[in-house]
C-alpha cells in the first residue's frame, strides 16, 4: 500500500495542479504535504530520536486543514492555533507556515523567530529562505533579502518559483507594495 500511495501522490499533485488555480501566486510557494526530515536529521534533543510524526496521516491531515485555512481562507490566527495544536512547530515545514501566518498579520518579531526555528530544522529550506527573504524586504533589509535570493539561487536554481518570486519582489523599488 505504501508504494502504491508513493505512486499515487505525485500524480494527484499534477493532476491537482494541472486542473485548478495555481496554489502559489507570483509571491507565496508552499504545499500542503510537510517536508520529510533532511537525511541527515537524526539529531536527538535529551538523546531521542527526531520524531517521524510528519508522516502520521493524522497529522498530515491537520497540517493540510492548517494550509488551507492559509492560503484558502486567509485566516492566519486560526491557523496558527491549528499548527501550533500539531505540537511539531520544531519541523520546518510547521515553523515556516507559523512564521508566514504571524508575517501575514504583522507580527514581525514573532515571524522572524519561527522562520529561524524553520532554518535550525533545516537549513536548506527553501520556502522559509524565500518567506524569510520577504520578512527581510518588509522590514526594509534589502541586501539581506538579496543574501536570501542568493542561498535560493544555490539550493533550488534561479527557475525556482521560490527565487522567480522573491527576484521580482526584489526589482520594486523600496517602499513599493508587495502583493502576494
Amino acid at each position: 500500500m505504501r508504494r502504491l500511495s508513493t505512486l499515487l501522490v505525485p500524480g494527484l499533485v499534477a493532476m491537482t495542479l494541472a486542473a485548478g488555480p495555481a496554489l502559489t501566486s507570483a509571491y507565496a510557494a508552499g504545499s500542503d504535504e510537510p517536508s520529510s526530515p533532511p537525511k541527515s536529521d537524526t539529531s536527538t534533543k535529551k538523546g531521542k530520536k527526531k520524531s517521524s510524526s510528519v508522516s502520521d496521516p493524522k497529522f498530515l491531515a491537520a497540517y493540510r486543514t492548517a494550509y488551507t485555512t492559509i492560503y484558502d481562507k486567509h485566516d492566519y490566527t486560526d491557523a496558527i492555533g491549528q499548527l501550533k495544536q500539531l505540537k511539531r512547530d520544531d519541523v520546518a515545514d510547521v515553523a515556516n507556515l507559523i512564521g508566514y501566518s504571524y508575517r501575514k498579520l504583522g507580527d514581525y518579531q514573532s515571524s522572524k523567530t519561527y522562520y529561524e526555528i524553520a532554518l535550525k530544522d533545516d537549513p536548506n529550506h527553501v520556502r522559509t529562505w524565500q518567506y524569510y527573504g520577504l520578512w527581510q524586504l518588509e522590514q526594509g533589509n534589502r541586501e539581506q533579502a538579496q543574501y536570501h535570493l542568493d542561498k535560493i539561487a544555490s539550493l533550488a536554481g534561479t527557475d525556482s518559483s521560490e527565487y522567480r518570486s522573491l527576484a521580482a519582489a526584489l526589482d520594486k523599488p523600496t517602499g513599493a507594495t508587495l502583493v502576494y
